[in-house]
């Protein structure tokens, strides 16, 4: 047992090494805090988009950095996952993207019929760049890498089929499929479609999705005309 003059001494050596340590603790925080937390990044668009963000209370149904609600999906890293194309053609009519599924609702601020094209297009960019700048903060590795990237018949990372890929297929259609073992894994992995699919019935499926099978998730992107050609041509290769 301790005499009263030891107690003493262990209670007042303890506390000054646990008030060193917190600030020192404290100072490396601050020390490191500007350049993982992104703000020299923080543009004005960003700061709009955060408004976007707030206003609209997105964390009711999304979590942000692990906060906020579980409803829908984690938005940390979206930008990363999906693109912003992708996010952009989102935006301006969810549902189309998920019909006959729990789905997000259209927001006018996001829409060209409500508040015009330059309004819209303008609020759609601020939410994608606040969105970009949140996935560049260093969180130390939230959220974690998915175990596996694509689904279905997954095959070995080959970089150089996408290469030849259109920018659209890049930058919108890898949001949902993967190629090469890369890209994302909501819908089937495209290696092989050509094997199983014609190119009649590759046409149909890219330009009106729910005339080959209602009720897919699979969105109608209001793809047509060169670009239509541009992206069966491509799957063709595969």
């Amino acid at each position: 047992m301790l005499t009263k003059s030891a107690a003493k001494a262990f209670f007042l050596g303890g506390t000054a090494l646990c008030s060193a340590a917190f600030l020192l603790l404290t100072l490396d925080t601050l020390a490191a805090f500007p350049k993982r937390s992104n703000q020299d990044q923080m543009t004005e668009q960003v700061v709009r988009g955060h408004h976007i963000w707030n206003k609209n209370n997105c964390m009711g149904c999304h979590t942000l950095m692990g906060e906020g609600g579980y409803y829908a999906p984690e938005l940390t890293k979206v930008l990363e996952r999906r693109g912003g194309p992708w996010i952009n053609s989102f935006l301006q009519d969810p549902e189309s993207f998920y019909p006959g599924r729990r789905k997000m609702i259209k927001y006018d601020i996001f829409v060209d019929a409500e508040v015009g094209a330059e309004v819209a297009a303008g609020n759609r960019a601020d939410i994608i760049a606040f969105l970009d700048w949140v996935g560049k903060i260093d969180l130390n590795g939230f959220p974690a890498e998915p175990d596996m990237k694509g689904s279905g018949m997954a095959s070995a990372v080959d970089p150089t089929k996408l290469e030849a890929a259109p920018d659209y297929f890049k930058t919108v259609c890898i949001g949902c499929h993967s190629v090469g073992g890369q890209g994302g894994n909501v819908g089937p992995t495209l290696d092989g479609v050509s094997d199983r699919f014609d190119e009649a019935y590759l046409r149909t499926w890219i330009s009106d999705p729910q005339s080959v099978k209602p009720g897919t998730s699979m969105p109608d992107l209001g793809v047509e005309g060169e670009l239509l050609d541009e992206l069966v041509h491509y799957l063709g290769t595969l």
